[in-house]
């Protein structure tokens, strides 16, 4: 799931802040994100929102109980870019984001995807998270289950007070969101095709609820249906971009721009796009047949089969192929925003195609 400085669904990002604890708000987010808000107005407006999202957010997990206080805050303090706070502040841009409900939205979606990375970390047996222990290795899968129902307790909780339709479409996207984790983990049966399983399961784990916080944005902040719906299919378009951007970083990239050590899916044997491709191609020449059979041994523990199979991937036509498809993705993003009136929010909303697109090239 997009977070940290990497992705939607598997970040690991440094923390930032003294100790850890993230600060004020500031363009340096956006920078990581290839926003541009060159409208000074907005750019005040979205940075206000997010410090209030911020403040909302630790007081919304405080209990009763100082250990499940500690618990919940764990992954709020290590940092993350709130991109999904983000796309709320700025689809509330279409309307009034002064709007009482707009924050309360933000913090429903950032608790709903905290929640989230709390079960992921389980679910792969994850040792660091954002830089920091996860909770799972801190205390016990079992208190990392169970803080993750909190949070999403406490998501539902703030979904109420913003009325019967928040409460359904946040429900909807948890749906969602179970639904396409529960694919990835059964995988695709005999007569699904490979990719188009990984993008319907990047579209429900990652593409949902980024659509969902743009919806968000625009709803309460009062914009015409037309451009809520329009905010939305972006929302999910440009989720699913940015996902499949990172899997292109984890492969392409010399550093650790990904926010990971490059061809981390790779030795752990997870089939990334333009893995599935490869697999999928039908090229005779020696080095596509050669990745073909690297691939098909399963996780590249070995370091001498995983550094050939990085070399091959970085110069097959699988990657191109997965290029192009990101591009693809960032370009419809942008053609979704067409209903939206032109001004400084359709163009930082635009910024962030241009930088999704151009990131992998």
């Amino acid at each position: 799931m997009v977070d940290g400085v990497v992705n939607p669904a598997g970040e690991r990002s440094g923390a930032s802040g003294s100790g850890g604890r993230r600060g004020r708000a500031s363009t340096s987010q956006f920078g990581a994100l290839g926003l541009n808000l060159a409208d000074p107005r907005v750019e005040a407006s979205v940075l206000g929102l997010l410090e209030t999202v911020e403040v909302e957010l630790r007081a919304s997990v405080s209990s009763a109980d100082p250990f499940v206080t500690e618990a919940a805050r764990h992954l709020l303090e290590a940092g993350g870019k709130r991109f999904r706070p983000l796309l709320v502040a700025l689809g509330a841009q279409f309307g009034d984001p002064t709007g009482a409900q707009v924050v309360p939205a933000a913090v429903v979606m950032e608790l709903t995807h905290l929640a989230t990375l709390y079960h992921d970390d389980v679910m792969d047996e994850a040792a660091v998270r954002r830089g920091a222990p996860s909770a799972n290795s801190r205390w016990t899968n079992s208190v990392a289950i169970l803080v993750g129902d909190y949070l999403f307790a406490r998501a539902a909780d703030i979904a109420a007070d913003l009325g019967p339709e928040a409460v359904r479409l946040q429900a909807r996207t948890f749906a969602r969101l179970v639904h396409g984790q529960i694919a990835e983990t059964v995988g695709p049966r005999a007569d699904d095709d490979p990719v188009t399983h990984y993008l319907n399961v990047i579209a429900d784990k990652t593409g949902s609820l980024i659509a969902t916080s743009a919806r968000f944005g625009g709803m309460f902040g009062g914009a015409p249906a037309e451009h809520v719906e329009a905010l939305a299919g972006y929302g999910e378009t440009i989720g699913v971009a940015f996902q499949l951007s990172d899997d292109l970083l984890d492969i392409a990239s010399e550093s650790v721009q990904s926010g990971k050590t490059p061809g981390t899916d790779l030795r752990e044997g997870v089939p990334t796009l333009p893995v599935l491709y490869a697999r999928a191609a039908d090229d005779s020449d020696a080095s596509s047949v050669r990745l073909r059979e690297i691939l098909a041994t399963g996780p590249l523990t070995d370091d001498a089969l995983h550094a050939e199979a990085l070399g091959l991937l970085r110069e097959s036509p699988a990657l191109k192929r997965a290029r192009e498809t990101v591009r693809s993705y960032a370009e419809d993003a942008r053609a979704r925003l067409a209903p939206l009136p032109e001004g400084p929010s359709r163009h930082a909303l635009e910024s962030l195609c241009d930088y999704i697109a151009d990131r992998t090239s």
